[in-house]
């Protein structure tokens, strides 16, 4: 794979081809990863011939010895990484995505958390440079002011970045909060949930890749595509206080898909047409969401008898937020760290906590490959 990097590298040098450049892309990540491994192994070969030359110096002696150890560790965290790179990539790795926030057990202050979810990664995304808009922001009762004000029951961003779905991916599932709620008399400790979930986005206004894009909605046999003839559409009026057009045009839209009853429904913006629009994206978003879970369906038994759950949707519950600890546990790496208020601003100890959990998503990809091939060998020598 190294070889042929290079080789395609040389190529797109003296003639651009965008399908070359794609697969140089892809062999990237592998080749990078090998050239460490290389480099770091090549430090371990002469350390040791270092430390076994009876002409070197104690002191050097002694210096290269500490070397080594330091050296081999590395080595074994670089080899790691480069099982991890082998590993194929997630379909949807590259795609922009659309995250949806919703408040579940805990009543009013678990829509207070989700408001606090969604500033969060709104903060995020903003010091990572990437686009990030509200895409739906609906309240208790039906407005969708965005103030946070009334208790939220679902808002959907949208990050219209390239590879947002595949750095944010490992956020989908449940985030519980452990904290005194402000209308708490007695000072007790309340535990809330909200639900996280992360889907593929098929960006629909002229961004970069549209040729792509629109063969995706045109090919029954891509992930995206919906048979129009599949989805029922209704008009309505918007609810709730929204100004003087919302209440008095029929400007939400609610589309149904009718072979899986998957509904989605827009309000947000005054004109039918841009709801509509808004719609039809979250439905396509939806849907492939679906068939991607459907087709990893088999390999997720053999994943689930061999590695226990690692399915990363809305009803796993994936961190704990501990208000009182100033505390941030992620229960699928592991990780605890201390730095809650930095966590919740969108900072580099967000980063942290999610870099900790995509390593962690790799390994249990790894070793669901591992778990496969030694299905495959099993059925073949029965």
């Amino acid at each position: 794979m190294a070889l042929e990097h290079d080789r395609l590298s040389e190529e797109t040098a003296e003639k651009f081809d965008s399908k070359i450049a794609k697969r140089v892309g892809e062999l990237s990540r592998v080749t990078e990863a090998l050239k460490e491994w290389e480099d770091t192994q090549n430090s371990v070969e002469e350390l040791r011939g270092l430390i076994h030359d009876p002409t070197t110096d104690q002191e050097l002696r002694g210096l290269a010895e500490d070397d080594l150890v330091e050296t081999r560790t590395q080595l074994d965290e670089l080899s790691q990484k480069l099982a991890i790179a082998l590993t194929p990539k997630h379909p949807f790795e590259d795609m922009p995505c659309l995250m949806e926030i919703r408040p579940g057990a805990g009543g009013g202050e678990a829509a207070i958390f989700a408001n606090d979810l969604l500033r969060m990664y709104k903060a995020y995304c903003t010091r990572k440079k990437m686009r990030v808009s509200v895409m739906k922001y609906e309240t208790a009762d039906g407005t969708g002011d965005g103030s946070g004000q009334a208790p939220l029951s679902e808002a959907i961003l949208e990050i219209e970045n390239a590879g947002a779905y595949g750095q944010l991916r490992s956020e989908a599932g449940v985030h519980r909060v452990q904290r005194v709620p402000a209308t708490e008399a007695k000072g007790r400790v309340h535990t809330s949930a909200v639900s996280v979930l992360v889907l593929p986005s098929l960006p629909s206004n002229g961004n970069e890749g549209q040729e792509l894009n629109q063969a995706d909605l045109t090919d029954p046999e891509s992930d995206y595509y919906v048979n129009p003839t599949d989805v029922r559409t209704d008009v309505m009026r918007a609810r709730g206080a929204g100004g003087q057009h919302v209440n008095t045009t029929d400007s939400a839209v609610r589309l149904t898909h009718i072979p899986t009853n998957t509904v989605v429904a827009m309000q947000d913006s005054r004109s039918q047409h841009q709801n509509r629009e808004k719609a039809w994206q979250l439905l396509r978003s939806k849907l492939a969401q679906a068939k991607r879970e459907a087709r990893e369906e088999e390999v997720a038994k053999v994943r689930r008898s061999v590695i226990g759950v690692a399915k990363m949707g809305r009803e796993n519950k994936v961190r704990t937020y501990n208000w009182q600890q100033q505390r941030v546990t992620d229960h699928r790496s592991g990780l605890t760290i201390h730095h809650l208020d930095d966590v919740m601003e969108g900072g580099d100890e967000l980063d942290t906590v999610i870099n900790s959990v995509k390593t962690w998503l790799g390994e249990q990809e790894m070793l669901s490959l591992l778990a496969e091939e030694e299905e495959e060998t099993g059925k073949k020598t029965k």
